[in-house]
């Protein structure tokens, strides 16, 4: 009796610790039961005695805190490593959304899909039908970035003109005033026809002067700058990187003092200003420098603190001293970007950004700004070239043929199409969530984190799948080649806002969990208060939620393992709910572990970077798949998408299984890990990687012209034109499609299989064998044409290959020839 009593009263903690209830609802279960245990005879003094050694001390407060509490929070406060302000600036910076709940361990779904689908206005359509649409079809890409190393004039002025640097700046200043979700359309756009393109339009609109001044300028300096940064007068860049400072933008060494100096003829309190700053984008071309520097005030003129710290100010480009003009050649993608420097230039005080009582500031200005930027540039431009290498790849494909069958029937070329298919869908669902986020007024820093790695990451191997595919035609450079620079280019978004291997292994789980956690970040400011009893008290109240947090997330992942999730609720009963299920039983891993590890390593977490990079992969795989999800329902969940959204899942969720695979037998003790093995795996790994016979859906998705795949290019710039070789091959697909027939019509009756290629000789043949009539053979001779165009590649004249000071002795030479 005794035995089944506790038993029972194990199973009743468990189900109120797997439903999260509070200390006071556990004590009430556990009294209850030992009330009805001994009337049944089950428990005796012996019991209760046991009950109130344990429940006593933890539910008094005084006896808690004075005889447990405190002396953890002593041992906690010499274990935790101290936080500088520039770290509690970035922890304190943005806010969390989604992210918090699946770090949580209980993701509740409805919520998820009750997020409004973000939507374009009808000005903001407009925009991408006109405007975007026309800049793409005015540029040569091949003679911008290989000929002029920079857009040409006439771009320019129509990107000034219609305001494409202006997209974020409010209407009242003469903006355009979009949704974080059109500029995000309308960069995936302009870099499905040119990286170049998208570069230069997306720094402007992302962090830089325009976002900074909104936020945080004072009346005077929005009222001056803004209106001229949307007519395009002033073209802006923002100097935060130094030789010294890369990732670590808050070690920059550049400076400025406080002092007195002559300002237009007076005497007034100002900046000597001294920098060293390169990858500066825009920066040949400003003509307002945004600048960050890390202010000292030795004489107090502004107050008694000797350095304020870093701070951020405008600079006209046009003052005697500053330099600007040179250049960097990122890639052979000559988007304008460079080095800028200064030394001892005096400036008033009323150029820094929001004016003297922002000094200081500059890194929290930009932190949360960043958490807003970096969920909207680099991302989106790494939608658009994925999109559109996956719609290239899957129509190149198509046409190509070897060995007597179009390349895309190959096993090894459906496997990296695939690849690229579930990239396009999952990739552009991540950017459509987050972006939404962000205009539901959210700041998601660890979501913005999340999805410029993970989206930089993808694009950068769907360039590698791409070439794989396209073989010579990818490597060839030339007007026709859409791969190439978009190849070079690739690792330029790796690099920059934050380098991926930084972002990785620090930023994701380090920003993660300690502001999605519900209790660390309130553990760790206990550390600051100074006032000894305030401080207990509030260490005490996070501690015990953190211990119930534990307790609950240990329960739901073992019953979660052992049941393989299948008693979980799922907002939908079809082919989805093993994707919500799974992703709730790797989302309590994630908290589990997390706690785990912060147990196992203490405050040396933080420095156990590749520990975090496997939580922090946990989290945003998670992420990923929640967006997989939301965008299918979105959509109306269409079973003709559902292969995108399978692929894509279970390619997540595996990745999932691989980090937690990986953390556990990372963990330092044996004991440990055959312990966390048989919790989180019990009866061996749950997923399994796509199937062939799933990724062949995929490839031939790309390959054939369907409403699916039309969603797989929104906002891909596809017009047929002369300049867009994209547009041009996706109608060579169509016009391939419709010419088949045609073709196996004539080798059936003439008894022979012909080779796809020599399509005009084929169609003669037609024609005097009276197979064709006059129309259908010129089909034929005209796709033979297009064809010819997809898979040819470009060669050239020597000289027409030389550049810059060879380019010029060369023309030099023939001139004095002459």
């Amino acid at each position: 009796m005794t035995l089944i009593f506790t038993l029972g009263l194990i199973v009743l903690l468990s189900i109120a610790s797997y439903h999260r209830a509070s200390w006071n609802t556990a004590l009430g279960v556990s009294i209850a039961t030992l009330v009805i245990g001994t009337f049944a005879g089950a428990f005796g003094a012996i019991s209760w005695l046991i009950f109130l050694i344990i429940a006593v001390p933890l539910s008094v407060t005084g006896i808690r805190q004075q005889y447990i509490i405190k002396p953890i929070f002593a041992a906690f406060k010499k274990v935790t490593p101290t936080m500088s302000d520039t770290e509690k600036s970035a922890i304190d910076a943005g806010t969390t959304w989604w992210e918090a709940d699946l770090f949580c361990g209980r993701p509740d779904w409805n919520k998820l899909h009750q997020y409004p689908m973000p939507k374009l206005t009808i000005e903001e359509q407009a925009f991408i039908d006109g405007p975007v649409e026309v800049v793409c079809s005015m540029l040569d890409d091949w003679e911008a970035t290989h000929e002029l190393t920079d857009l040409p004039q006439d771009v320019w002025q129509y990107l000034k003109d219609n305001k494409f640097f202006a997209m974020i700046i409010k209407k009242e200043y003469g903006g355009l005033q979009f949704s974080a979700f059109a500029q995000s359309c309308v960069l995936q756009k302009l870099t499905s026809k040119s990286t170049l393109l998208s570069s230069i339009v997306g720094v402007p609109n992302s962090l830089g002067p325009g976002e900074l001044l909104q936020h945080y300028g004072t009346k005077e300096q929005k009222d001056h700058y803004l209106p001229r940064l949307a007519s395009g007068q002033e073209i802006p860049c923002f100097a935060l990187t130094s030789p010294e400072a890369g990732s670590d933008a808050s070690a920059i060494p550049d400076y400025g003092v406080v002092c007195k100096g002559m300002w237009e003829g007076k005497e007034v309190i100002g900046l000597s200003l001294t920098w060293n700053k390169r990858y500066i984008t825009l920066a040949p071309v400003a003509t307002v420098l945004g600048l960050a520097f890390k202010l000292q005030d030795p004489d107090g003129l502004l107050s008694d603190v000797k350095e304020p710290g870093i701070t951020c100010a405008l600079i006209p480009t046009d003052m005697p001293g500053v330099e600007i003009g040179r250049r960097h050649f990122p890639l052979n993608v000559p988007f304008q970007n460079g080095p800028t420097r200064g030394k001892d230039i005096f400036v008033p005080l009323d150029y820094i950004i929001g004016g003297p009582e922002m000094a200081g500031q500059g890194w929290r200005m930009l932190v949360e700004c960043l958490s807003v930027g970096r969920a909207i540039t680099l991302p989106s431009n790494s939608v658009g070239g994925i999109k559109t290498i996956a719609l290239a790849s899957g129509s190149y494909s198509r046409i190509r043929r070897q060995f007597r069958l179009p390349i895309g029937q190959m096993e090894g070329v459906e496997e990296s199409l695939a690849k690229l298919a579930g990239y396009a869908y999952s990739s552009d669902a991540a950017v459509s969530m987050s972006t939404g986020a962000v205009d539901l007024g959210e700041k998601p820093s660890v979501v913005s984190a999340i999805i410029k790695y993970h989206l930089t990451e993808q694009m950068r191997d769907s360039t590698i799948h791409a070439m794989d595919i396209h073989g010579g035609k990818g490597i060839m450079l030339g007007p026709n080649n859409y791969l190439g620079r978009g190849y070079q280019g690739a690792p330029i978004a790796i690099t920059v806002e934050g380098a991926n291997i930084l972002t990785r292994n620090m930023i994701i789980y380090g920003q993660g969990a300690i502001r999605c956690h519900p209790f660390v970040l309130t553990e760790l400011g206990a550390c600051d208060i100074e006032e000894r009893e305030e401080a207990l008290a509030v260490f005490d109240k996070a501690l015990m939620g953190h211990i119930g947090f534990t307790i609950s997330n240990l329960v739901r992942t073992k019953w979660l393992a052992f049941t393989g999730a299948r008693f979980t609720s799922t907002p939908y009963k079809d082919e989805t709910a093993e994707f919500y299920r799974i992703a709730s039983r790797f989302s309590a891993s994630l908290a589990l572990m997390s706690d785990i590890s912060m147990a196992v390593f203490g405050g040396s977490l933080k420095r156990k970077e590749r520990i975090s990079a496997r939580l922090g992969d946990l989290l945003s795989y998670l992420y990923l798949v929640s967006a997989t999800l939301k965008r299918y329902n979105d959509e109306g969940r269409k079973k003709e998408d559902f292969a995108l959204v399978q692929w894509s899942c279970q390619d997540h969720l595996y990745h999932c299984q691989r980090a937690l695979a990986d953390l556990i037998n990372n963990m330092p003790s044996a004991p440990l890990r055959g312990v966390l093995k048989v919790l989180l795996f019990p009866f061996g790994r749950p997923v399994r990687k796509p199937t062939d016979k799933l990724e062949h859906k995929l490839a031939q998705i790309l390959q054939v012209p369907s409403e699916t795949r039309d969603r797989l290019a929104s906002y891909v710039y596809l017009t047929n034109e002369p300049l867009n070789l994209v547009g041009r091959q996706e109608q060579t697909l169509k016009d391939v499609l419709a010419v088949e027939p045609l073709f196996d019509k004539v080798c059936r009756e003439k008894g022979v299989k012909l080779p796809f290629f020599q399509l005009d000789k084929v169609a003669q043949m037609g024609l005097e064998a009276g197979i064709l009539t006059q129309a259908e053979a010129d089909k034929l001779a005209d796709v033979e044409k297009a064809r010819l165009d997809t898979i040819n590649v470009d060669d050239f004249d020597p000289a027409d290959l030389l550049a810059g000071k060879a380019a010029r002795n060369s023309i030099d030479n023939k001139a004095g020839a002459a």
